[in-house]
């Protein structure tokens, strides 16, 4: 099986691709992780993301490709599921091209669809650990009694502000990817909006029939 997981910041891709994972013994491929991890690694490809990171700059797609296809590869081209890629059109195209060449095509386009009012409450309730880096939602998982309140925080772009901001950019330049995989007859829409379990139910409904 061969999916790959859309939607806006905060949608819950990230969850719900942990559940597909477990649920169906997939590789999850975060494009997020995979750079963090060529960064610890300091591979040659890691040291070139550490520059631009280091710079404050974006990585570029080709760049980031490089990276999502190795991912790939070492799985074999089967059983995985993407988070947060592709993000562009040339990044789908990228990927459609890789993948054709191992007779490999992705079985659904997965897009979570959530309404900007939903995403902003769910966003500007999450607080990290700014020495761990750990997530907590301040009503569906708060932090634990025993972790130092000083410790959490809230991250600028969580803002309200902010993150109306970044489902702007999200409409402007990632979201014409769905538009790409419509074409294709790949996109499947999912309501993101329920609980953990309903959604996931919704997702595997499609993805059996799939199957």
């Amino acid at each position: 099986m061969r999916i790959a997981l859309f939607g806006p910041p905060g949608a819950g891709k990230g969850t719900q691709a942990q559940r597909l994972v477990d649920r169906h013994g997939l590789t999850h491929i975060s494009t997020g992780e995979i750079i963090r991890a060529a960064i610890k690694a300091d591979s040659p490809l890691g040291r070139e993301v550490k520059t631009y990171a280091n710079a404050g700059k974006l990585v570029p797609d080709a760049v980031v490709w490089k990276l999502a296809k190795q991912a790939i590869a070492d799985v074999g081209h089967d059983d995985f599921i993407l988070d947060g890629y592709p993000r562009t059109v040339q990044q789908a195209k990228w990927l459609t091209e890789f993948l054709d060449e191992h007779a490999a095509e992705l079985d659904a386009f997965v897009s979570l669809v959530v309404p900007d009012d939903v995403i902003v409450d769910r966003l500007s309730q999450r607080r990290t650990h700014k020495e761990t880096g750990e997530n907590y939602h301040l009503e569906f998982d708060p932090p634990p009694d025993d972790v130092d309140p000083a410790m959490i925080i809230q991250r600028p772009d969580d803002r309200p502000e902010a993150i109306r901001r970044r489902l702007e950019v999200y409409k402007n330049e990632t979201q014409p990817v769905e538009d790409y995989y419509r074409r294709r007859s790949t996109l499947v829409e999912i309501d993101g909006v329920g609980t953990f379990a309903e959604v996931e139910a919704r997702i595997n409904q499609v993805l059996e029939a799939a199957a």
